[in-house]
């Protein structure tokens, strides 16, 4: 049986025994706030339960590092519309010990592109037309650094509201334990 048909076959018997009902929640969450956190497969609960959230508690942001990769990408639009439309009022940036994006080796993941069969010439036809390839798939060396640098990002958009904490978070993936790397009440600016 494929991954696709263990998923169709699970997902009907969810929906047969009402298993959802479980779940039921409104789309505004409960607490109030937006989570920018990893994709990280340590983090898919872990990364919740360890704040004491439960579903609905809060909008959840996944990406690779926990990071807002351009100003108008779709991490920062998801963190904005979190705010401006529904209904949260603080943003957590949660990145995490052991990330796989810290010191990410980007001419590993060409060559294994490339081992996959995308061709060099597209790799240097990206590179020649001024897309910075170690740049996009890059990551970082410092969690506690990407964090900062992500708090800063959204701090100084010019479509962000100065009034809106925006607290920084580093969990160890093996425990839970949680390091606070900003608190967000300290540099909210009241209107």
């Amino acid at each position: 049986m494929t991954l696709l048909e263990e998923i169709l076959n699970y997902n009907a018997k969810f929906v047969e025994d009402k298993t959802y009902e479980n779940y039921e929640t409104s789309k505004v969450p409960t607490m109030k706030a937006v989570m920018l956190t990893c994709m990280d497969t340590r983090l898919v609960e872990l990364s919740t339960k360890a704040l004491g959230f439960k579903n609905g508690d809060v909008k959840l942001v996944k990406n690779a590092g926990a990071t807002i990769t351009h100003p108008y990408g779709s991490t920062m639009r998801s963190l904005l519309v979190g705010i401006y439309a529904l209904g949260a009022e603080e943003i957590i940036i949660m990145g995490h010990k052991d990330c796989g994006m810290g010191g990410i080796n980007v001419e590993e993941v060409l060559n294994t592109m490339k081992d996959r069969g995308i061709k060099e010439e597209t790799i240097s036809i990206l590179k020649h037309s001024g897309i910075d390839l170690d740049h996009f798939l890059g990551g970082f060396s410092d969690v506690r650094e990407n964090v900062r640098a992500n708090i800063d990002l959204v701090y100084n958009h010019p479509l962000f509201d100065q009034s809106v904490p925006v607290h920084g978070l580093v969990i160890d993936p093996h425990t839970g334990e949680v390091e606070l790397i900003q608190n967000g009440y300290d540099k909210v600016v009241e209107k």
